[in-house]
């Protein structure tokens, strides 16, 4: 098996300053919807797209509560929450044509869990080709669309 190392990320994941606390949490005076790239807010969950993406596209979806654990949401907010996983690909499919995607859930901090006290999913889609060596020679992500003029995009769709 061949593995591509991305070690720009790991001083995202084990940092300590991320934006003064949960990404995913409102706060007082909190920034507009439209500075937190926030997409869509549900009754119990949200979508936003990823400051750090790994690809153009890249969403997270999490719910409104405070949870590090699927087993601490009800029915209902797990319903909303995979509800958004699926129209997010939905919508990416129609928007971003992508060949395929990375779904996933990481929790806790070993399993690579950036946030770990508050679930979320990775939403990335994948086309074929779009990795290469430039980030693991070149310390480069190569991102082909400004975060704002996809965040535009995807918003009309939600």
């Amino acid at each position: 098996m061949k593995v591509m190392w991305a070690p720009w990320r790991v001083e995202y994941v084990l940092s300590d300053n991320k934006e003064n606390g949960c990404i995913f949490c409102p706060v007082e005076n909190r920034k507009s919807d439209a500075e937190r790239l926030i997409l869509k807010t549900g009754l119990h969950s949200l979508v936003m797209m990823n400051r750090y993406p790994y690809n153009n596209g890249h969403l997270l979806v999490a719910p409104l509560k405070h949870a590090a654990g699927l087993e601490i949401l009800t029915e209902a907010e797990l319903a909303e929450l995979m509800h958004l996983v699926s129209e997010s690909i939905l919508i990416l499919k129609k928007v971003m044509k992508p060949e395929g995607f990375n779904v996933g859930l990481n929790l806790g901090r070993v399993a690579g869990a950036g946030m770990e006290d508050h679930l979320h999913f990775h939403v990335v889609p994948r086309w074929n080709g779009d990795t290469n060596l430039m980030t693991v020679m070149g310390d480069v992500r190569v991102i082909p669309e400004h975060i704002e003029q996809t965040y535009k995009k995807l918003l009309e769709h939600y």
